[in-house]
């Protein structure tokens, strides 16, 4: 066939490609985020920003069943104990800022704020970016700061970490891999472990004994008075490690550590023996940020489950004997969940506060907070982090990077109250002496009662 007739053809094929309109198809437009009937809630955020976000409708509120309200003293962990689950501690429903104090450094560029406050002793123990821990009496005056910043390192190399407290001692973690135990009265250092790698996650101490991960799929067992090493057990480390990730959880038998390959892995808390494992998988579809794997909700055992979650888009519950899988929610954690009566709470990876039936992980409701820092469709880049949620006082409580400290009613989701933090919530709350601690990006320690 010809060069000629060869173009014709295909001038011919262009026109009738021309000829032929795309139809467009007739009804509204809905975002992609979307529920299904693109209804919207209208959220206010405490800097007077109104941002409308399409979410799934909500169903009538369901009663709730919440335990009596308790004026616990102290805050030792992560959610405030080893198993990451506490009783609902007592708040006021309108607390305001009674104090504020400055821990060290905040939030840069380069380091972060990761470590939620703890509470013993009548002091509020805090971990800042560049690996200061510091103590704080109840009323906000500084009783002492400690740099853990080994001498072969400069300040601020590192970020990362977490604190536990027993026994007269606060334990720190490092990104630097060091965990230390300080004198809760004084900050003198009593022993320092180098752990060969990050440990980015909060420790737990049990019976005598401090557990932690690090960044490697490494997981320790140390004796709490010296140091030593009692047992190591291996897993495997994630392709990318998130800063503040999930620091096991010990019940008086188990020690269940969460790796970054969606591994959960439950060993007998004295010895280190396995005793089942289980993973974390799936994802949601069509997010780039669902490729990070890490397990960034800490495990939280409640009766006879181990919930935990990543921030992919998946949240699991676990039988605490075996390990067996008894449901999958499609919603990813970046922190703790809190199962209270017959529900489970989170925050989840689409910055939405979720409530889950506790039997089935079944979607009862939920609700959309602040996501995009710039809601401009071209200019979302940076998200707004949200911390917890905390029962206390019979509300919700979840603090946020976008200078809002918020609270939920447990049985529908309606935002009852938002509380000024200036510079935004770089931690998730803790509770105790009827007083809640937040820390802010700007290094700051803010009480509310």
């Amino acid at each position: 066939m010809s060069t000629r007739v060869i173009l014709g053809l295909c001038a011919v094929a262009l026109l009738g490609a021309c000829g032929n309109r795309e139809e467009i198809l007739q009804g509204p437009r809905f975002d992609l985020r979307s529920g299904a009937d693109g209804a919207e809630d209208a959220l206010v955020a405490p800097n007077g920003r109104v941002e409308a976000r399409a979410i799934a409708p909500l169903g009538e509120a369901q009663p709730v069943s919440l335990s009596q309200p308790v004026a616990n003293s102290d805050w030792t962990h992560v959610r405030g104990g080893p198993t990451h689950r506490t009783s609902h501690p007592a708040l006021s429903a309108t607390p305001s800022q009674a104090w504020s104090a400055g821990i060290g450094a905040g939030n840069s560029r380069r380091n972060r704020i990761v470590a939620e406050p703890i509470v013993a002793q009548g002091a509020v123990f805090t971990l800042d970016a560049t690996a200061q821990v510091q103590a704080t009496s109840t009323q906000g005056a500084q009783l002492w700061r400690t740099d853990l910043t080994p001498a072969s390192e400069r300040s601020g190399g590192a970020s990362g970490g977490g604190l536990a407290y027993a026994q007269g001692t606060v334990f720190a973690t490092t990104g630097f891999g060091t965990l230390t135990a300080l004198s809760a009265e004084t900050g003198e250092t009593q022993w320092t472990q180098r752990l060969d790698a990050p440990a980015t996650s909060a420790p737990t101490v049990r019976g005598g004994l401090v557990y932690v991960v690090t960044t490697e799929g490494l997981a320790w067992a140390l004796d709490a008075e010296t140091g030593r090493i009692r047992w190591q057990l291996p897993g495997l480390p994630g392709r990318a490690t998130m800063l503040g990730g999930a620091g096991p959880a010990v019940t008086d038998s188990l020690a269940i550590f969460a790796f970054g390959a969606e591994d959960i892995v439950a060993t007998f808390r004295k010895g280190g023996v396995r005793r089942w494992d289980a993973s974390v998988s799936g994802r949601r579809d069509g997010f780039v940020y669902t490729t990070i794997e890490d397990i960034t909700g800490a495990p939280v055992v409640a009766g006879q489950r181990v919930y935990v979650g990543n921030q992919s888009g998946r949240t699991v519950a676990l039988n605490l004997n075996t390990g067996a899988r008894e449901w999958t929610a499609e919603h990813g954690s970046y922190g703790a969940v809190w199962p209270e009566g017959g529900s489970v709470y989170l925050v989840n990876d689409q910055a939405e506060l979720v409530r889950l039936d506790r039997t089935t992980g079944a979607e009862i409701w939920r609700t959309a907070m602040p996501y995009f820092e710039n809601d401009r469709e071209r200019r979302r880049k940076g998200v707004y982090a949200h911390y917890g949620p905390v029962l206390a006082g019979g509300q919700l409580w979840v603090a946020s990077s976008d200078e809002g400290l918020r609270a939920f009613d447990p049985a529908s989701g309606k935002l009852l109250g938002t509380w000024a933090i200036s510079g935004g919530a770089a931690s998730a709350p803790a509770v105790a002496g009827r007083t809640l601690y937040v820390l802010s990006t700007r290094g700051q320690l803010i009480a509310f009662r």
